[in-house]
């Protein structure tokens, strides 16, 4: 009976995950919603999100949580927000602790402080590893994107039309994503100097910050686009060099690890193993 409980529990959290972030949204196969349909759906899972605790909002506000944990969405590129995010940690930490009870059959205290820690960060630890790799993905991506952005304004077309160029002719990318989303903040109304601002703040790396301090002091100094775009490049492309030294300096002393745990004791197995095993049976010379 307990295994039909634990398969219904673990059940029921994949299909609440799999509605929330949409992972069977796209269907391969023969029969296909129509994309409105998709969408009405994604809407009314975000909305039962939203709606599940009332008290979301309130709790977030009173933390001063919220506008931190909404600029943490953003950098992680989750379509989610942070009322909705909160409450997939609320209905993580309860499956969490329905399992703990079920498996210990009664209230263990440590087996709840374990389920309550883990039900709140496992959220916290998913959206810092999207972070940390959208931004690895940015600062890979961002040399060559300057380039062509380079390339494009030398050819006769100016900022925005270079970056709507890129944009939907190379293939997309987290640094291409974050241009795009620039070029609808610009037709929405907002300067592109406080875009490019907006942009530096929500990716949070000093190569993106340096490319937008770069073009927002070009545009208010008079200076041609093409000559900032080259000073980029060469800039992106020595930040990139040097950080690819610091990955090789951090390499000996991680090597140091496997080394000392892994290869030394064998080496001293091999070597020490004989002359312990000749020494025991008193046959050292």
């Amino acid at each position: 009976m307990e295994i039909y409980i634990y398969a219904l529990i673990f059940a029921s959290l994949l299909f609440i995950l799999l509605g929330i972030f949409g992972f069977g949204s796209e269907r391969s196969g023969k029969y296909k919603l129509p994309v409105n349909e998709i969408e009405v759906k994604k809407a009314n899972m975000h909305q039962i999100l939203t709606n599940m605790f009332p008290f979301t909002r309130k709790l977030l506000e009173r933390l001063g949580t919220y506008q931190k944990l909404r600029l943490k969405l953003e950098g992680a590129h989750v379509n989610l927000s942070p009322i909705e995010f909160f409450n997939i940690k609320i209905i993580l930490i309860f499956v969490l602790l329905i399992v703990s009870i079920f498996s210990f059959g009664k209230f263990e205290p440590m087996a709840i402080a374990v389920s309550l820690a883990a039900g709140y960060l496992l959220p916290e630890i998913w959206v810092a590893l999207k972070i940390k790799k959208r931004k690895e993905e940015i600062v890979r991506r961002l040399p060559e994107t300057v380039d062509l952005l380079s390339l494009c304004v030398e050819a006769g077309l100016d900022f925005t039309m270079a970056v709507k160029w890129v944009v939907e002719k190379v293939t997309l990318n987290p640094m291409l994503e974050e241009l795009r989303f620039l070029l609808e903040e610009i037709k929405w109304g907002k300067s592109r100097s406080q875009a490019l601002r907006d942009m530096s703040r929500r990716i949070n790396v000093p190569e993106v910050t340096s490319f937008a301090q770069t073009l927002i002091q070009a545009d208010r100094m008079g200076t041609p686009v093409g000559e900032a775009f080259m000073i980029l490049s060469e800039d992106t492309r020595l930040r990139r060099f040097q950080r690819g030294e610091r990955i090789a300096l951090k390499a000996p002393i991680k090597i140091l690890i496997p080394l000392i745990f892994c290869i030394l004791p064998v080496i001293a197995i091999i070597i020490g193993g004989p002359i312990l095993i000749q020494f025991s049976n008193n046959k050292l010379f």
